[in-house]
């Protein structure tokens, strides 16, 4: 299978720092055990960014609100 790359994920999530949110986020979720949306036997890491690159992961709510909802509940936990 081809390598997925940042760029691929960019295509449908242009915002870097949501990107990355984004990826932690399905990450996370796969690694507690939801189903993958792509067919893979990589990690769970790579595996949501293949399901970005796909277009099957994407953000419900306004990207910037998600961004800031996350950067303020990090400070509000000692984070950042």
């Amino acid at each position: 299978m081809a390598r997925v790359t940042v760029e691929d994920c960019l295509e449908k999530q242009n915002n870097r720092f949501a990107l990355v949110i984004l990826a932690a986020e399905r990450a996370r979720q796969l690694a507690k055990g939801a189903t993958p949306l792509v067919e893979c036997d990589n990690k769970p890491a790579v595996t949501a960014l293949r399901e970005i690159a796909a277009g099957r992961v994407r953000f419900l709510e306004d990207v910037k609100s998600v961004v800031e909802d996350f950067i303020r509940e990090r400070r509000e936990a000692g984070i950042l």
